[in-house]
């Protein structure tokens, strides 16, 4: 039984670390935004905050496979709505976060290319897939 415990707390904490140090980026870009300081997208990505970046990408990476693993200890059949439907949301989340990296670390080399609104929506679908996929681990509608 600690086993499972154990996975459960390294599932949830790659969940709560995740989402937020996504929440923590999304609020010190905003302060840097309303101070005025329009080479802050610029700095997303530089040393300090490269370590947010990659524990978000190692919670990112964990995640599937923790939940894998406890769906298959606790017994749970993968073909439940709730385990299908957050392996979907997961799928379109991750895929837009790294996209998000990606648009992220060009505006660092390149800071006119782009849209910000673009990524601005990939940085709120992201973090509301992420959001929901929490709730239903939450809620585990049977």
């Amino acid at each position: 039984m600690e086993y499972l415990t154990t996975l459960k707390v390294a599932h949830i904490a790659a969940t709560v670390l995740l989402l937020g140090s996504a929440l923590g980026l999304a609020i010190w870009t905003w302060l840097a935004r309303r101070k005025g300081d329009t080479a802050a997208p610029a700095r997303l990505t530089q040393r300090p905050l490269v370590f947010v970046w990659l524990l978000m990408g190692i919670s990112l990476v964990s995640m599937p496979f923790t939940g894998w693993w406890l769906v298959h200890l606790i017994g749970w059949p993968l073909g439940q709505t709730w385990v299908l439907g957050s392996s979907v949301i997961y799928t379109f989340g991750a895929f837009s976060w790294f996209w998000l990296l990606a648009r992220v670390n060009r505006l660092r080399t390149a800071p006119t290319v782009g849209s910000p609104k673009f990524t601005l929506a990939l940085a709120v679908f992201s973090g509301v897939c992420f959001i929901a996929i929490a709730g239903l681990m939450g809620a585990k509608p049977v």
